[in-house]
């Protein structure tokens, strides 16, 4: 709205910052009493620790942003569909986390794809279909609609369910998710972007770092599936938005690892009776800390350490 009215200006950004980063301090610490309880995990480890904290509280997180950056940010066609989208992820995962008895993975998983499924449409009507490989050269190949609808829905639904999946210690996958959209940053800046092409990624961080002033260890509420699920949605759309959407691989690395390889063994498993990882407890961070007694903190940081080393080099690499 206002950058319409005011174009890219820099006090008006900084109102934006500042805008979403206390709407989303003060929602949390005063609304956070209206969240459902989390009823403690039977499987995960220190699952019961988290029983009885406000849980859910990625709803004010995704809505300061997506209030923020109506408000602020240079709003077009495209970007309002996937802000409908990323709330639609929030809405889904919010009426799970409250919900007596969770919904299943089968539900979860055709509501993910159908999120999937429309941000291909999107997308590519927008976009067209080339994907842009920077790690080569900057080398453009034009994917059939198909095949690049095919990725996109990949993309979507596989950060949608690694990140939900990788939500598990305090404070993990929301530092995690601020160094890959920070990298993700970079890369745009290299690209020579105007700066407004980024700020939904700044606008989404300062909504993070908010979070995790109640989210660090010891937390007192957490994010929830209404967070993870659209935290996830986000990953992806703004890996998409460079033009390079497989760099989400290297620059999630540490997220896709700790979440999605849980749900290749049980895929495997069920699916064609193949048993891998079998001395490997999943997510990653639930076997770092029960077998390798690692404790939270270092989980959360060692992390963070590795996801930040892999992408000082593939910057450096690229640039």
């Amino acid at each position: 709205m206002l950058y319409y009215c005011f174009g890219y200006d820099h006090i008006i950004s900084l109102l934006g910052i500042a805008f979403a980063f206390f709407t989303t301090f003060f929602s949390t610490k005063f609304l956070m009493k209206y969240l459902p309880l989390d009823r403690g995990k039977e499987y995960a480890h220190d699952g019961q620790a988290s029983k009885g904290k406000p849980q859910g509280a990625g709803l004010f997180f995704v809505l300061s942003f997506i209030v923020s950056y109506l408000i602020f940010g240079p709003v077009d066609l495209e970007f309002f569909v996937y802000l409908i989208l990323m709330a639609g992820c929030m809405v889904t995962g919010f009426l799970d986390d409250k919900a007596v008895m969770p919904w299943g993975r089968v539900k979860k998983g055709l509501l993910d794809l159908g999120i999937a499924v429309l941000v291909a449409v999107n997308y590519i009507w927008f976009n067209g279909s080339d994907v842009t490989f920077i790690l080569f050269g900057y080398n453009t190949v034009h994917f059939p609609v198909i095949i690049m609808g095919i990725v996109i829905v990949a993309a979507v639904w596989g950060m949608i369910n690694v990140t939900n999946c990788a939500d598990g210690v305090d404070g993990l996958s929301a530092s995690l998710s601020i160094v890959t959209l920070l990298s993700i940053y970079r890369v745009l800046t290299f690209e020579g972007i105007e700066r407004s092409d980024g700020y939904h990624i700044i606008l989404f961080v300062v909504c993070l770092l908010a979070y995790l002033w109640f989210n660090a260890f010891k937390s007192i509420l957490m994010m929830g599936d209404a967070g993870s699920r659209a935290m996830g949605f986000f990953l992806a759309i703004a890996a998409m938005k460079t033009g390079s959407i497989f760099i989400i691989i290297p620059l999630a690395v540490m997220i896709i690892l700790d979440g999605g390889l849980g749900l290749v063994k049980i895929t495997l498993i069920k699916t064609c009776k193949i048993h891998i990882f079998k001395n490997i407890t999943f997510p990653l961070h639930d076997h770092v800390r029960k077998k390798m007694g690692w404790e939270n903190m270092h989980c959360v940081f060692r992390f963070m350490i590795i996801q930040a080393v892999v992408n000082i080099l593939f910057i450096f690499l690229v640039f």
